[in-house]
């Protein structure tokens, strides 16, 4: 067996890379959904964003709304919601970036490899056939085929629809 390595992650890993000062989905304000912080959906249970540094084009984050560590905190409301999230954030990924699978998953705990080990998260990452490649693990560069703010703009009209905002509630549209 061959073993590629990725030295480059060891400082996030280790927490020596500087990071966010408060966790990105304790969200202030009233905003259903937000361009500057990549918010493309948020109501009083959920929130889905899109990651600012993806693995794939489309790369997902959905999370519970109440700042929770683990699936046993959760209420089943907020269950319910995140799982309905994922399956509505999914079928709009699939209408507008046509992808062939998905992986979706969830680091629980920093031991596990969550970033934000504090607050409950799913990845949903679009994959397409013959994507995969060694540009990320040879050269340290991910190749994104389209800039975030033009996946934002191309996906916020979807996630709009299940909140139907009023015009008070949509900040930085």
């Amino acid at each position: 067996m061959k073993n590629l390595w990725t030295p480059w992650r060891m400082s996030y890993i280790l927490g020596h890379e500087a990071r966010e000062p408060a966790c990105i989905f304790d969200i202030t304000g009233n905003c259903l959904f937000d361009r500057e912080k990549l918010i493309l959906y948020r109501d009083q249970h959920s929130l889905v964003l899109l990651n600012r540094f993806p693995y794939a084009n489309g790369h997902l984050l959905v999370a519970p709304a109440r700042h929770l560590a683990g699936l046993a905190e959760l209420n089943d409301i907020e269950a319910h919601r995140l799982m309905d999230m994922l399956r509505k954030s999914t079928a709009i990924l699939k209408k507008h970036l046509k992808p062939d699978g998905f992986n979706i998953g969830l680091n629980q705990g920093e031991t596990a490899g969550a970033g934000l080990a504090d607050h409950l998260h799913f990845h949903i990452v679009p994959r397409w056939d013959g994507d995969h490649n060694f540009m990320t693990t040879v050269a340290g560069i991910r190749l994104i085929p389209e800039e975030l703010d033009h996946t934002f703009c191309r996906l916020l009209d979807d996630f709009q629809v299940l909140t139907e905002p009023e015009p008070s509630s949509a900040c930085r549209p």
